[in-house]
């Protein structure tokens, strides 16, 4: 099986590199494969040919977003929808993560994927727009999957700034 990985700089495209080692791989980040470049996108499918594709780039900074909503619109929204149009006109099935963002927090109970959504912030927008992207181009060939927390042993995560900061501090204040 032929399987393309986007944000393989990341820490779920390094995960995924070494999680999928027995298959086929292409990995690529911006440094190799532009995704905010329609043209390069559709070479890349034309010449690889994917039988998946699993799209873990993403733009994660949320605060950010608020400031830079044109940014996390092209990397969240834009790209996933070059991705799945390019996936539908390969065959190729599309692996998409996204996040619980795309919902207020509100809900007393466990939300299920056909919760309603309703993201309070540009992040979880063009998360959703994403999304929405891809059960548009792609609609019988794709899994999203919605995440609170990625961590791993590589990059920057909640759980190794709480070790890091435990060993600084006799005591933590976390909401």
């Amino acid at each position: 099986m032929k399987i393309l990985i986007t944000g393989a700089n990341g820490q779920l495209g390094q995960a995924l590199q070494s999680t999928l080692a027995d298959f086929e791989l292409e990995a690529h980040d911006i440094d190799t494969l532009d995704l905010t470049d329609e043209a390069a996108v559709s070479a890349k499918f034309a010449d690889y040919k994917p039988e998946v594709v699993i799209n873990a780039a993403a733009y994660t900074a949320v605060d950010k977003a608020e400031e830079d909503s044109a940014t996390a619109d092209l990397i969240n929204h834009l790209v996933v929808a070059t991705l799945a149009r390019n996936s539908a006109i390969n065959n190729a099935r599309l692996i998409h993560v996204s996040t619980d963002f795309v919902f207020d927090g509100q809900q007393a109970t466990p939300y299920h994927p056909d919760s309603d959504c309703n993201p309070i912030s540009v992040y979880g927008s063009t998360k959703l727009d994403g999304e929405r992207a891809i059960t548009t181009h792609l609609p019988n060939k794709h899994l999203i999957f919605r995440t609170a927390w990625l961590y791993s042993a590589t990059g920057n995560n909640f759980v190794k700034t709480m070790l890091r900061l435990m060993s600084e501090r006799n005591e933590l204040g976390i909401v």
